[in-house]
Formats: C-alpha cells, structure tokens, sequence
C-alpha cells in the first residue's frame, strides 16, 4: 500500500531532524554536555536505526537528493518521487516545529551555516553527499548480504562525513534536513547551498556508479 511508504518516509525523516538536530540545540542548551563527537554519533546511529526500522517499507530514503538519484539510476518508480519528497519534507517541518515548540528561545534549532566562505560549504557538501549517495546505491543495488549491512554502512558514512566536515559546512547532505530548521528559525541566509549541493553530489555519484557498473561480455 502506498500511502504506507509515505508515512515511513514521514516518520523516518522527523526521527532524523528531530534527534540530529535536536542533539544541536540540546548541546547548545545545556552548555556543551554532548559535544561534536556526540552530534556526529546522533546523526548516524538514528540513519542507521531508521534503516533497520523502516528499510523494508519505503526503502528509508529519509532525503529528497537520494529519492531524486534512485529515479535518476532507474531505481525508483516515477509515481512515488514527488509524494516520497513531500513526506520527507513534511517530516523535517514537523520534527523542527516541536523542536521550536520545546526550545523556543534556541536562535538556529540546528540550521546549516557555513562557517567559511559559502564556496567552501557548497563543495564539502557536494562532495560529501557524493561519497554517501555513492555508498547507498552500492549497497542498495548489491547482494542480499550488503543489504544486510546498508544501516551500519550508511549511518557510519554519515557519522564520518559530520565529524570530520561539521564544523565547517554543517555536513547536511539532505535538502530537507537544512530547509525544515532553516525556515522555522529564520535563517535562510545560505540556503541555496544546502538545497543544491547535495543534489547535485547525488546526481554525480549517480553518474560514477554508472560508469564503474561492470559492462556485460560481448559475445
């Protein structure tokens, strides 16, 4: 049943927002208590739960730039793209809007800003939602035992890209979990490196895929 992915999509995208994001304010809010390290390990330990939790039902997308290069590699049927991005994006709005209702004196409610020159965040994040759409598609179109394994791969690309890029560009890598805080907050100042950069990455990585795919032995 449809209408069954779409939900998945919905709830997988608010835990992402709500514990990602949320670790960001809570950090803010009580002086540092989880620190950088404890941000990057919220934001892959809840892709990989979600994985496992919703994988089987909607594929656990949680991303309108992963949606949009799983239709591009003809991996993803055409009548779910738009209702799989609307439901991301209604997740994210969601999950910032109760952030915004439990901490509403909090400024940023964990909005991607550039902490270097906006060129400098738009090639990090293409650059790194490159590397995680390309492990996705790897482990998604692989064998039965990579599938097994895509949650713990997944979360721990994410975990990589944000400890290590965090501090500079936000590692975001997801149109939707940018634009949900961005907007609820006031601060869409860069927004468009955060909406274009990650597509664009997952459009790339799309393209590499296809070129590294094993061609077939002409007889």
């Amino acid at each position: 049943m449809d209408a069954r992915k779409y939900i998945s999509e919905m709830t997988g995208t608010f835990a992402l927002v709500f514990c990602g994001t949320g670790s960001i304010v809570i950090n803010q809010e009580s002086g540092g208590a989880i620190g950088h390290l404890g941000i990057a390990i919220t934001f892959g330990l809840i892709v990989a739960a979600m994985i496992y939790a919703l994988g089987d039902i909607s594929g656990a997308h949680l991303n309108p730039a992963v949606t949009l290069a799983f239709f591009v590699a003809k991996k993803f049927p055409a009548k779910h793209l738009v209702p799989y991005i609307i439901n991301q994006f209604l997740g994210a709005f969601a999950a910032s809007a109760t952030l915004k209702l439990l901490f509403p004196h909090n400024e940023l409610l964990g909005a991607t800003m550039p902490a270097g020159t906006p060129m400098q965040s738009f090639v990090l994040e293409l650059i790194l939602s490159f590397i995680l759409m390309l492990v996705i598609i790897h482990v998604a179109s692989g064998s039965k035992e990579q599938g097994m394994f895509a949650g713990i791969a997944i979360g721990a690309v994410v975990l990589l890209e944000a400890l290590f890029a965090g501090p500079v560009c936000g590692a975001s890598m997801n149109p939707a979990r940018s634009l949900a805080p961005a907007m609820i907050s006031g601060h869409t100042g860069h927004l468009w490196i955060y909406l274009l950069a990650p597509t664009l990455g997952a459009q790339v990585a799309i393209g590499f895929w296809y070129l590294m795919k094993p061609k077939p032995d002409k007889a």
